[in-house]
């Protein structure tokens, strides 16, 4: 478990290739278009190509796959039929075209988080998006310490059980003690956030000064083309849906 939520260097992907900037410019396209649509041909069609890009990312294995995306499909599934159960005009090819478009929203930042080294990231937002170093860089620190909660949350477990502290089948009991260990968990976080905070004052990220960036971030052809072809799926899937019939935009009545 701990690998998987892993915030380290990207592998080097045809996808890994590409600027995070122009990753995040052609997540808002589809984002944009999926959440003006109700239909199902719609996110149908850009999942297909979301799910293609999945070997570009380096994400060959099914194990690798299924450890990323279980809880948004969960979450889907969990939607779908909680529409079909519950909404009284709902159908099932409602319900499938609502999952298909959790998983629509959700994939492109499982492809951004499995090519993209953090660091790279915090680099494009600063140097193209102007972002405030103090932000780009805090939050990839807090990133880089989201696998320590693993670490920090499982030597509790077994140190509890050590001490013979178990929760054993009462459901109760095992409530308790997620409770107790969640508590230790953000205490330890508190405090590790005051000295994250401390050392990036120390290192002048609270100046008010302009600052360089050593590596840099540059936009190339490819990067372009990456955003051209995110307009051009969703133009695609747009026009697919109006050709079947089925296209549902959310600001028609």
């Amino acid at each position: 478990m701990t690998a998987s939520l892993a915030l380290g260097p990207a592998p080097d992907t045809a996808l890994s290739r590409i600027n995070p900037v122009a990753q995040l410019t052609a997540m808002a396209v589809v984002t944009l278009v999926l959440l003006t649509s109700l239909d199902v041909v719609t996110p149908a069609v850009v999942v297909l190509f979301e799910l293609a890009l999945f070997p570009a990312a380096g994400l060959t294995s099914p194990r690798a796959v299924w450890v990323r995306t279980w809880p948004m499909l969960f979450g889907a599934a969990s939607v779908g039929l909680v529409n079909v159960w519950l909404a009284e005009d709902a159908s099932l090819v409602t319900g499938t075209g609502l999952a298909l478009r959790v998983v629509g929203l959700a994939l492109p930042g499982v492809l951004l988080v499995a090519s993209t080294d953090p660091v790279r990231l915090a680099d494009a937002l600063t140097v193209h998006w102007r972002l405030s170093p103090r932000f780009a860089f805090g939050a990839l620190a807090a990133l880089r310490l989201a696998p320590l909660l693993v670490a920090e949350f499982e030597a509790l477990r077994l140190a509890r059980r050590t001490r013979g502290v178990e929760a054993g089948r009462n459901p109760v009991a095992r409530v308790r003690l997620l409770a107790g260990i969640g508590f230790a968990l953000l205490v330890g976080a508190v405090r590790r956030g005051s000295r994250l905070a401390t050392a990036m004052d120390a290192r002048g990220f609270d100046s008010g000064v302009p600052r360089s960036n050593a590596r840099g971030s540059a936009l190339h052809r490819r990067d372009v083309w990456f955003v051209v072809a995110a307009v051009a799926v969703c133009a695609l899937a747009v026009t697919a849906s109006v050709q079947t019939g089925y296209w549902s935009p959310v600001f028609v009545g």
